[in-house]
């Protein structure tokens, strides 16, 4: 994650958004009173949300390890 000062980010800001849209990099904007704070992408912060519910749903995070260990067994009665 890439960091600027506040006044940076003012002044360059359709830069920075352009930046962060482009490259999928979130940018951490930095203030003088301690409270920083983040850009990032719609589409980047709607994929976390997802991520961050299918690793706190425990049925799913079961049926990926399923999927994962019968894909590991098909795999090895292959080779």
């Amino acid at each position: 994650m890439d960091t600027v000062s506040v006044n940076k980010f003012r002044d360059t800001l359709k830069d920075c958004v352009e930046k962060v849209i482009s490259q999928h990099n979130s940018l951490k904007v930095t203030r003088r009173n301690g409270q920083d704070f983040v850009v990032v992408s719609a589409k980047d912060w709607e994929q976390e949300q997802e991520t961050l519910y299918v690793l706190q749903n425990s049925s799913l995070m079961k049926q990926i390890a399923d999927s994962m260990a019968t894909h590991t067994q098909k795999q090895e009665g292959i080779e």
